[in-house]
Formats: C-alpha cells, sequence, structure tokens
C-alpha cells in the first residue's frame, strides 16, 4: 500500500469511511473535555464493540489503553494513534504479502478458493489471476462453481482479460470432475499456478462438505500434496456474520488463509481486526472495488490508521 491518497490509500480510506467516522466521531465525543477514567474506558469498550471489533477484542484494547500512562485530560488524537498501534501489532502476524501465497517450487501450486456465493469469490479469482500475471506466472483459472452458468461465465471473461487459460464443462457437470481435468491440464502445460473456483451454497451444508471433500480427494489422486492452499473469501459488509463462516468453513476444509472484498463504503472493517485476533489465519489480500488492481496486499499500518482516520 505505497500509493498515496487519490491511489490505494485513498480508495481504502473511503472504502473505511464508514467504519473510521463511526471509531474517530466516537472517541472524539467520549474523549471531548472528559477525563480519562473507568467511566470514560467503559464508553470506549462499548464503541469498538459496536464497530466490529468483538467483545474480546474490543476488551483487551481497552486494557491497554488503560495500561498507558496518558494524562487525565488525554486528547482523542492521542487515543486514536494509540489504538491505531495496538491494532496494528495484532494485525502484523496475519499479513501476508502475494509472494507468500505462491510457492518458489515448479508448479502447478494449486489454489482452492472458497466462499458463499455473493462474497466476491469468482471476482477475486480473476483479480488474483491478474496479479499472478503480471508478476509473469503462468495461471489456469477452473471454473469448479458448476451450479451457476453465471460464475463459469464470469472466470471465462476473467480469463480473456488476465491471458489465463480457463477449463470449465457445461453447468450440473460434478465439480471435482472440473478440478480433475484442470490439473491434469495445468501438469502437462507445466502452468505455475491453478486456481479453482467453488461452489457456496451454504443452505445446505452437508452437500457442500461432500462436494468439497471430493474434490480434495480427486485431486490427490494426481497429487498428494494439494491444494497447496486454501483461501476464504470474506465479503467486509457482513460484519459479526464473518466469523461464522470461518468457523464453518474450517469445518468443511483446511482454511490456510483470508481474502477480504467490498471494502468499498458500506464496509464493517473492524470485524478484519476481530478475525485476525480470534482466528490468526494469514490476511493475503484487501479489495475496495470491482477492477483489476482493487485487489492489494494487506498491510497492517496502513489499515490500522485508515481505521481509525489517521494519516499514514
Amino acid at each position: 500500500m505505497s500509493e498515496k491518497s487519490g491511489g490505494w490509500l485513498g480508495r481504502l480510506r473511503a472504502g473505511l469511511g464508514k467504519s473510521s467516522s463511526r471509531l474517530a466521531d466516537g472517541i472524539g465525543s467520549i474523549f471531548s473535555e472528559r477525563k480519562l477514567d473507568s467511566t470514560t474506558l467503559g464508553d470506549l469498550e462499548d464503541l469498538l464493540i459496536t464497530a466490529d471489533l468483538g467483545v474480546e477484542t474490543a476488551l483487551r484494547l481497552t486494557e491497554q489503553i488503560s495500561g498507558r500512562r496518558f494524562p487525565a485530560d488525554v486528547a482523542e488524537t492521542e487515543v486514536r494513534a494509540a489504538l491505531a498501534s495496538d491494532i496494528a501489532a495484532i494485525l502484523e502476524p496475519v499479513a501476508r504479502p502475494f509472494e507468500a501465497m505462491v510457492r518458489p517450487e515448479a508448479g502447478p501450486q494449486v489454489i482452492l478458493v472458497v466462499g458463499v456465493n455473493g462474497s466476491g469469490k469468482t471476482t477475486t479469482i480473476g483479480k488474483l489471476a491478474q496479479r499472478l500475471r503480471e508478476e509473469g506466472k503462468s495461471v489456469m483459472l477452473a471454473a469448479g462453481d458448476t451450479f451457476r452458468a453465471a460464475a463459469i461465465d464470469q472466470l471465462k471473461l476473467w480469463g480473456e482479460r488476465t491471458g489465463a487459460s480457463v477449463i470449465a464443462q457445461d453447468i450440473g457437470t460434478d465439480p471435482a470432475a472440473v478440478a480433475f481435468d484442470a490439473l491434469e491440464q495445468a501438469r502437462a502445460q507445466h502452468i505455475d499456478v491453478l486456481l479453482i473456483d467453488t461452489a457456496g451454497r451454504l443452505h445446505n451444508k452437508a452437500d457442500l462438505m461432500a462436494e468439497l471433500e471430493k474434490v480434495i480427494r480427486v485431486l490427490r489422486k494426481i497429487d498428494a500434496s494439494v491444494p497447496h492452499e486454501v483461501l476464504l473469501v470474506l465479503d467486509a459488509t457482513i460484519g459479526q456474520n464473518a466469523h461464522a463462516q470461518v468457523e464453518t468453513f474450517r469445518e468443511l476444509v483446511d482454511v490456510s488463509g483470508l481474502v477480504v472484498t467490498k471494502l468499498d463504503g458500506s464496509a464493517r472493517g473492524g470485524v478484519i481486526v476481530a478475525l485476525a485476533d480470534r482466528f490468526g489465519l494469514p490476511i493475503y489480500a484487501i479489495g475496495v472495488g470491482e477492477g483489476a488492481d482493487d485487489l492489494r496486499p494487506f498491510t497492517a499500518q496502513d489499515f490500522a490508521n485508515s481505521l481509525l482516520g489517521l494519516p499514514s
């Protein structure tokens, strides 16, 4: 996130505008002409909870503020800066660059992408393909969400945009068959990265679990080490519901990292802090829009500053 305001950071700030306004205005109200005491700390904890940071994370952050040697008449800007520092400390261990997602060994590296329908999963695959292509990687996309014609068509479109090859079959085809075919072709063509889309029909969890298990089982008939990564795509506008999605998909499959999308104005960005604190899963990227360049690596301090309405 090296671009300055007007570029990537500007879009991130705009995307976190709802969350940062709530936090900045709330902290300003709490500490305006009031001393730092148990009442203000209680109000701060309540504010952090309503900003989707979660009860446990809010309590820990409030305790850290209480333990700092602030003057009784501390300015709200000092509190925001301290909170940003403490939030960045939570986020830093989970922030991962794109490069960490791609193995240095010869391909194909198999990345299974999961998430509920509507989370931005298929678009995220396209954006990841764009990024990997820009880094000189050969990429193949597998249209494993065979229950939605729109998902298949969307992946084909991203293949055209990015120059990635696409393996797709008719709607209703067994997703495991698509994945198997894609991995065979990726190996034959010496592809660097294979990105596999999957269905996200959580309303029938048992069927989805069986489907994902079959995809992985069939892939391992070719290569026992795959998938090398399982990325869960989360929609940032759903707030605390993201916790339930992480829990559910971890029951279904061994999730190894997160991509958080739709930080585009209506996002509830505080939940990213709560997810990092609770699950400790690597966060490889966040998305602020629909463009191919709107998916970027996650950087802890820039995100924390943006969330608290502070300059980076």
